[in-house]
């Protein structure tokens, strides 16, 4: 039978790693690590000061105290697999909110597929866009079209039929809407983000400052022919994106050599 590691930045108890439980259960044993609690935004973080524990809560489904999606998919497939036996997949999700544009190298959720996409395993991050700070989410959203879409790449990608090369991954956004509603996927680049500055500064009762990082609205620069992972999402469609981990900029590798010399 075919295996599938799943983790979420979310948490080891989020809603969106429930609902990817129910759509892949069907179709491939699961085994389950994620982190013991919230580590959204944590990027390709590594844990290195401090030991970590992996704690068995039923069967296939582990958490680890304080780790990030990284250590999870690190840990998991270093310790919880045979050579031979490794998981024919990795997807790291749902995730409650976007991941799109630049984010991509905030999120948490992208690192756990980057992780395994670094350790030769095939790996999709897939995220649930929602709207008004995610109060549809917590109102009892139901992932229909998230289930929907990854039980079908997973489906693709378990018959051997992986799209990208090697440490690349699909990194799939879901648009707020219900299947009916949905007008198809589409391939896309990651868009170009715009961000704010939205921190608020407080004072404790001993009158030390400390400050809170906020949410920034999904503001992007429009790209010239409307095929980036947000323009995907405002038309309602499905948005998967092929990612690389070399960020190298082969463009300005001409240009720096004669800017040294």
């Amino acid at each position: 039978m075919k295996q599938i590691l799943l983790t979420n930045d979310d948490g080891f108890d989020a809603i969106g790693l429930k609902a990817l439980i129910e759509a892949l259960s069907p179709i491939a044993r699961l085994i389950i690590v994620a982190p013991a609690k919230n580590k959204s935004a944590c990027g390709h973080s590594l844990t290195l000061d401090r030991p970590l524990k992996l704690d068995k809560i039923d069967d296939d489904f582990y958490k680890i105290d304080d780790g990030t999606p990284t250590d999870c998919i690190f840990i998991s497939l270093n310790n919880l697999f045979k050579e031979e036996y490794k998981p024919d997949l990795v997807i790291s999700g749902i995730n409650i909110g976007a991941n799109m544009g630049e984010d991509i190298t905030y999120s948490g959720t992208a690192a756990g597929a980057m992780e395994a996409v670094l350790q030769g395993i095939p790996a999709v991050a897939i995220s649930q866009v929602c709207r008004d700070k995610c109060n549809d989410i917590k109102n009892g959203w139901d992932f229909a079209l998230a289930k929907e879409t990854i039980a079908k790449i997973a489906k693709k990608i378990l018959d051997g039929n992986f799209p990208l090369e090697e440490r690349k991954f699909l990194n799939i956004n879901i648009p707020p809407i219900q299947p009916k509603d949905c007008n198809g996927i589409k391939i896309t680049k990651a868009g170009y983000r715009e961000y704010g500055n939205d921190t608020h500064r407080h004072l404790n009762p001993r009158g030390e400052e400390f400050y809170w990082i906020g949410l920034h609205p999904l503001i992007w620069k429009e790209s010239q022919n409307k095929d980036c992972d947000f323009e995907a999402i405002k038309a309602n469609y499905i948005s998967i994106s092929p990612i690389k981990l070399d960020m190298t900029s082969y463009d300005d590798i001409k240009n720096l050599e004669n800017w040294i010399n």
